[in-house]
């Protein structure tokens, strides 16, 4: 797979720079120079003491020595993140639902822009402009082709999902939704789903109704049949709970939707990193997904809508670029997804999303989801076999993917989670943001760790061997 980073700005020299900071070298004196190096010595050795003694207490940090290779061809240096000492033991990350590590490949790409790249973006301004331009739009098309958009003018960059959602409740529900309309959810929803709807709901006398689940997180189809109605206008839902690790089914939903004349918005923050997702096929209207959650950087992600939705809805917000020749009393909208695109935007993240989905592209998606699948089955097995430790969601592993959401009898969450950071291994503890879905299971918190393309099968069993022993030592 050849990286859009790689083959744009072909005009771009790194000679000149760097005979450039010779010559700005040159015209410094040798003592100005040489108090500049001292200066930063004394300044790094600062911060690599302040380091030593803030990570001190933590039982050390570094480059984990000899780290074993990772699967599905991977290098043990491709993340670097992942090759540390944590409290003196190698990293052990099962935090990939809240946010995955990045490979190299998507820091390079970002870097990159910065170094070569750079400037506020137009296509008709000068060289720097036009190449941060070009690769700014080249990330739009690759996500239109993630998607299997129709268009890339369907790609809206909001920083997340929870943006995404809050773009679609304030600009479109907020603006169709009369007294008595009501918008459906389900009971496992994440709060970024959640209250953007009830905050469009109070401001327009809508009314918001949950579907409920099953004994395993699951959405109750039936439920969902007998709420949906004449007065439903949305129906918004999660593709994959961040708490059962269900799939749901996402087409069916959509076309149940459909025929009670609802628009429908997809959730996809928890099945963009782990699923092949196509827009077209699943019938949605509205779908939003986050970069961070799927190697890409924090900070950017993708709403997608129907062309011909984004073109009845108002702005999100104005400035500049979403609108052209404005003076005191008119302006030019753009059109679909630039509308929404106030303001210079963030390139680089953009740029390292695209990365991010061509490096997994470059790794084969049915390689990614076997080896998911081969780790739910396993950590599944390895999870019965813990005392005390009762698994929420789907028990068997067809149709989930590699979240584990947990409780261990008589301890805290929060305290299961402290007692395996101390051992170096990450996990999440709290109410997950799905407090409705926990109420439903009898509980007000949990564990969770999380799986991702990166996660090998010796780190499963010392996770399974340290909550055995925490469970049996309690």
């Amino acid at each position: 797979m050849i990286h859009s980073y790689h083959i744009l700005g072909t005009g771009y020299q790194p000679a000149h720079w760097r005979e450039h900071a010779r010559q700005s070298c040159r015209a410094s004196s040798a003592a100005r120079a040489r108090t500049h190096v001292k200066r930063r010595e004394l300044g790094l050795a600062a911060l690599a003491g302040a380091a030593t003694a803030c990570l001190g207490g933590w039982g050390g940090r570094g480059k984990a020595a000899g780290a074993p290779s990772r699967p599905l061809g991977i290098g043990p240096d491709v993340f670097p993140a992942l090759n540390q000492y944590v409290r003196g033991r190698p990293l052990i990350y099962l935090d990939s639902a809240a946010t995955t590590q990045r490979p190299s490949a998507v820091l390079d790409a970002i870097d990159d822009f910065y170094r070569r790249d750079n400037a506020n973006p137009g296509p008709a301004f000068h060289e720097l402009a036009r190449r941060a331009n070009a690769r700014y739009e080249s990330a739009r098309s690759t996500l239109a082709g993630f998607l299997n958009a129709s268009s890339a003018e369907e790609i809206v960059w909001v920083r997340g999902t929870t943006e995404g959602i809050n773009l679609v409740a304030s600009s479109w529900a907020s603006a169709r939704l009369r007294p008595g309309d009501e918008i459906l959810l389900t009971v496992a929803e994440h709060t970024s789903n959640l209250l953007p709807w009830r905050l469009a709901a109070d401001a327009t006398g809508a009314k918001v109704r949950c579907v409920d689940v099953d004994e395993e997180g699951r959405i109750s189809l039936q439920d969902l049949e007998g709420k949906l109605c004449s007065r439903t206008r949305l129906v918004s839902f999660s593709h994959v709970s961040n708490v059962a690790g269900y799939i749901n089914p996402a087409a069916e939903i959509c076309a149940r939707a459909h025929r009670a004349g609802a628009r429908v918005f997809v959730d996809a923050a928890q099945s963009a990193p782990h699923l092949a997702l196509d827009v077209q096929a699943m019938g949605c209207d509205f779908l939003a997904f986050s970069s961070h959650k799927m190697l890409g950087p924090m900070g950017i992600g993708v709403l997608w809508a129907r062309r011909e939705i984004l073109e009845e809805m108002r702005p999100y917000q104005a400035g500049s670029n979403m609108a052209h020749e404005a003076d005191l009393s008119t302006e030019t909208l753009e059109h679909a997804a630039r509308k929404f695109g106030a303001g210079t935007p963030n390139v680089s993240g953009p740029v390292g999303l695209a990365a991010a989905v061509d490096y997994a592209a470059a790794l084969g998606h049915e390689k990614i989801e076997r080896h998911e699948a081969a780790l739910v089955a396993h950590a599944l097995e390895r999870l019965r076999s813990v005392p005390r430790l009762r698994l929420l969601g789907p028990q068997a592993p067809e149709g989930r993917i590699p979240v584990f959401s947990f409780t261990l009898e008589g301890l805290a969450p929060q305290n299961v989670a402290r007692r395996l950071d101390a051992q170096g291994i990450a996990i999440r503890a709290g109410d997950l943001a799905a407090l409705p879905l926990l109420k439903r299971f009898g509980l007000t918190a949990a564990a969770r760790a999380s799986c991702y393309l990166y996660t090998r099968f010796d780190e499963i069993d010392q996770f399974a061997e340290a909550l055995g022993h925490i469970a049996r030592s309690s």
